[in-house]
């Protein structure tokens, strides 16, 4: 049976969320939806099936509420304030509804960094490159969040924390978390290290062959995570055709699944092997 009867509204957190109590169990419901919590000043309670409730978020147990209880009261409003535009422009650009969870990570997030830009701590990236790659839509949207930060709070948004932002803004859209995207652009890069061991020397990282090899471990890698099966027909000639090649994909592929702890197939071997066969042929010509 679903949520039925009135929510008592306990606090407005921004203009899309507010903090909520079900009297009879005293259960703590997350609201979102465009527009509900600036809808809702002055009202003390909503009805739990009122239609612009687009998403309920229900805090289950008791450590799960105190931590979200500790968020609200540490973010600074004009923080929750920049947030809410930056995730309404998200929604927008990329027109899919966005998950609640972003509601608590992007002002978390933001106002850590505007803290240590006040307080003069640098921020590095040894990613952005890969990031600007495989995510150049949601690169553009953080480059403009970064923008709308910027002038909010006086702060020099430096490129390597746009590249940070990205992260949060794919995740708002995807079944992919921005820890879990870290976690992938760190992995992609050891791989690249790897490869560039085995042929003793840096890949162009600016060719058409380097970045369709990137795009790949990257989907590869999502769906990994989320347990999506691909097929591949060739997979047994191209193990008998370019046995190489396929060896390295075979590493690459221990090290995605000593990382990830999810198994990676010999359909997905296959493929990989391509990539590097067409990466490694395109390199080779030009010596």
């Amino acid at each position: 049976m679903g949520l039925t009867g009135q929510l008592r509204i306990d606090r407005i957190v921004g203009n899309n969320v507010i903090l909520t109590m079900e009297p009879n169990s005293s259960r703590e419901y997350v609201l979102f939806g465009k527009g509900i919590g600036f809808s809702c000043k002055g009202q003390k309670h909503i009805d739990a099936e009122d239609p612009r409730i687009e998403k309920r978020y229900r805090l289950d147990d008791r450590d799960k509420a105190l931590q979200y209880h500790s968020l609200l009261e540490e973010l600074d409003p004009e923080v929750v304030q920049i947030s809410e535009q930056i995730i309404d422009e998200i929604r927008e650009r990329l027109g899919t509804p966005v998950d609640p969870k972003v509601y608590f990570a992007l002002p978390s997030h933001i106002q850590f960094v505007v803290y240590r830009l006040r307080n003069g701590m640098e921020i590095v990236n040894p990613f952005l490159y890969e990031t600007k790659m495989c995510y150049p839509q949601e690169y553009k949207i953080a480059a403009k969040a970064a923008k709308m930060i910027s002038e909010k709070f006086d702060v020099i948004i430096p490129e390597d924390e746009v590249g940070f932002l990205t992260y949060h803004v794919y995740s708002a859209a995807g079944s992919v978390t921005a820890g879990q995207l870290v976690q992938l652009t760190e992995l992609m890069n050891e791989i690249v290290e790897r490869i560039e061991g085995w042929r003793e020397a840096p890949l162009p990282k600016k060719s058409s062959d380097y970045a369709r090899l990137i795009m790949h471990l990257r989907y590869m890698m999502e769906r990994i995570l989320q347990n999506k099966e691909t097929e591949n027909p060739f997979a047994a000639e191209i193990r008998n055709k370019i046995p190489t090649e396929h060896e390295h994909a075979k590493l690459i592929a221990q090290m995605i699944e000593e990382r990830l702890n999810q198994k990676v197939s010999s359909d997905e071997i296959g493929y990989l092997a391509m990539h590097l066969y067409r990466l490694f042929r395109s390199v080779d010509a030009e010596k």
